[in-house]
Order: structure tokens, then sequence, then C-alpha cells
């Protein structure tokens, strides 16, 4: 290598240097060591786990002449209200069912500025779930 172009290099590592601080032009394996490394090889060994994981769940079983997704199968739904007994879709229903063990509706009627009570374990006696009348 002529003298001209290790000047320029090293006039490049400087204004690098000058610019953004010495580390930048340190060499990685510098700042590298035992404890490191093994801290490194924990989070691939992580990974590894996370990616075996998520192939596990997206397997497919064959149910009833179609491939599912492993995972819908095993999978439990709390859609029926235990209070009322209305099926649901909403999404809504959902945040209230997975909080307070009932559907939107009932949270208005029977928890809403009742949440300690409800979560003492007090729940309405209904006549008829279907319609909503309590006694």
């Amino acid at each position: 290598m002529p003298k001209k172009d290790q000047e320029y290099i090293v006039k490049i590592e400087k204004a690098i240097a000058e610019k953004y601080g010495n580390e930048t032009i340190q060499h990685p394996k510098s700042w590298w060591n035992d404890e490191k490394e093994k801290d490194y090889l924990d989070q691939i060994k992580e990974i590894y786990k996370k990616d075996i994981k998520k192939k596990l769940s997206k397997e497919r079983v064959e149910k009833d002449g179609f491939f599912v997704s492993k995972k819908l199968i095993n999978r439990e739904t709390k859609r029926n209200c235990p209070v009322c007994d209305v099926y649901s879709f909403s999404g809504k229903d959902d945040l209230y069912m997975n909080k307070f063990d009932c559907c939107f509706n009932c949270y208005i009627q029977w928890v809403e500025d009742r949440e300690e009570r409800w979560q003492n374990g007090w729940r309405p006696i209904l006549k008829e779930k279907n319609n909503g009348n309590n006694v």
C-alpha cells in the first residue's frame, strides 16, 4: 500500500472520530468479552425457542376434511354471557367478559358503579335468562 493511501485512511479515521467520537473507529472486538458472549448466546437461544414455538402454533391439523390451525382447535372462547346467556361477537363484550365475566349490557345494568360488590361475588338472580328480567 502506498504511503499516500495510508495517510488518507488516517485522515478519514480522524475526521470520523472528531464528528462521531472515538468509539466509532474502534474495532468491535475490542469491547467484546466472555460475559457479552454468554449474553449473546442466551439471546440466540431465546430467539430460537420463540421461532420453534411460532412454527408449532402454525401447525395445521386435518379436521372434517379441512386443515385448521392447531392453535384454533385448543382455543376456548367465552361468547355466552354467564349472567344473561346472550351469545355475542362484539369485541366490546370480549373486554367486559375478560374483566368482569359478563357482557357489556350486563356491565351497564349490574356492574357499573358497583364494581367492588361484583368483584366480591354478587350476581343478579334472573327469572328467565333470555329476557333479562330480575327477581
